[in-house]
């Protein structure tokens, strides 16, 4: 599918307004559902706009990278409304997937000039740096929303998972920036290192989906496409943040461990121009949300000189093909749902394919990068 300048911002807008009218979910849903298919990703809450929690998280995030792209303030009132709505009702548990909606809230912050936002962001940040639990050698360990119960947790025990850098560091780096502590900016690095540690293959550049401490092993040792697009787009996100403040022989570490990893994403991208939700078994199925999270982080890679521009060319590929995955209601199609840590391929390919929140967003996000750089770059050809 050749996608015009033109097509690419009416998919845009189809896929913002479908987000954001997604509405809640049938969270009683989620009491009722037996254990296989929350295993296989019917998991209520993960659907809707309205809670708080990392799909939602995610898709705020997008929304704020379109109007800063677009120069205007278009969903600003929507942002405003939405952490109102949720500060009223009350937050859900505290974990590292419910600190993904505060890296909007930070910026959100400042530019309405919110002290009460303010607040929860310090409030938040000082958590995460002194309660959340840790692992082994300091690392986060991935607590997440229990199902079924918005105040529990499900603890994850001695788990380091990749989806952390996007869902929990990205924020203690930001708000370390903005908030002038050194403490947290040297915190977020650790994590960084400490996740590339013990989640990175140095033989192909791929990453596996968690570590187990306890276990001592990679779990099943799969290379998962949405977990390899944490670290795509979320390492990129965490180098334009720390550009000027990061020791420079760790910013080249990590910008030469993006660029293992892309080598080996490019060689692995199908004829369609997507990836498969298990990166090197060609038998499961090509999934959006991952495929847009990996050329969003490319096309980032590129703008900011990191990654060569022979780069492109895939990641227009994967934008086409991601354009044939949005429907005309907006809908994100072919997206997997949550997903926990499996023990083999099969888990993955098992796991349901279904519209989520944060096919929506990552597909947004995606769309985002591809406008930017046309706009800077005629290379990119639209």
């Amino acid at each position: 599918m050749k996608v015009t300048e033109e097509e690419l911002w009416r998919k845009i807008d189809l896929v913002v307004d479908r987000l954001i009218h997604l509405g809640g979910a049938d969270y009683d849903m989620d009491r009722t559902t037996d254990e296989d298919s929350h295993r296989q990703g019917l998991v209520a809450r993960d659907f809707g706009i309205e809670e708080w929690d990392w799909p939602q998280g995610v898709g705020l995030y997008g929304l704020d990278r379109l109007q800063k792209i677009c120069g205007d303030s278009r969903y600003e009132e929507f942002l405003e409304q939405w952490f109102d709505k949720n500060f009223d009702m009350g937050l859900p548990s505290w974990n590292v997937n419910t600190t993904a909606p505060f890296l909007t809230l930070l910026e959100l912050a400042e530019r309405r000039n919110r002290d009460d936002y303010r607040q929860a962001c310090r409030e938040r940040a000082c958590w995460v740096m002194e309660n959340l639990p840790r692992t082994r050698e300091g690392g986060f360990q991935h607590v997440t929303s229990a199902v079924g119960d918005r105040q529990a947790v499900r603890l994850n025990d001695g788990q380091l998972w990749i989806d952390t850098i996007f869902m929990a560091v990205l924020f203690l780096n930001k708000a370390g920036h903005l908030y002038g502590r050194q403490d947290y900016l040297d915190e977020s690095v650790r994590q960084v290192l400490l996740h590339v540690k013990y989640l990175y293959e140095k033989k192909n550049g791929l990453f596996y989906h968690g570590w187990s401490f306890p276990r001592n092993d990679n779990f099943g040792g799969i290379f998962w496409c949405r977990g390899n697009s944490w670290f795509t787009f979320g390492i990129m996100e965490f180098l334009e943040q720390s550009r000027d403040s990061m020791n420079r022989g760790i910013y080249t570490y990590l910008a030469d461990t993006l660029r293992a990893q892309v080598k080996t994403l490019i060689s692995l991208q199908s004829p369609s121009g997507l990836w498969h939700t298990v990166l090197d078994d060609a038998s499961s199925y090509e999934e959006v949300s991952g495929s847009a999270g990996i050329a969003a982080g490319i096309l980032k890679g590129v703008t900011a000189g990191i990654l060569d521009r022979s780069c492109l060319k895939p990641a227009k590929k994967a934008i086409e093909a991601i354009c044939s995955n949005i429907s005309e209601d907006g809908t994100v199609q072919n997206v997997s749902a949550g997903t926990g840590i499996g023990m083999n391929a099969q888990f993955y390919k098992d796991i349901m394919i279904t519209p989520m929140a944060y096919g929506q967003s990552l597909t947004l996000a995606a769309l985002c990068e591809a406008v930017h750089i046309s706009r800077r770059s005629s290379a990119f050809g639209w």
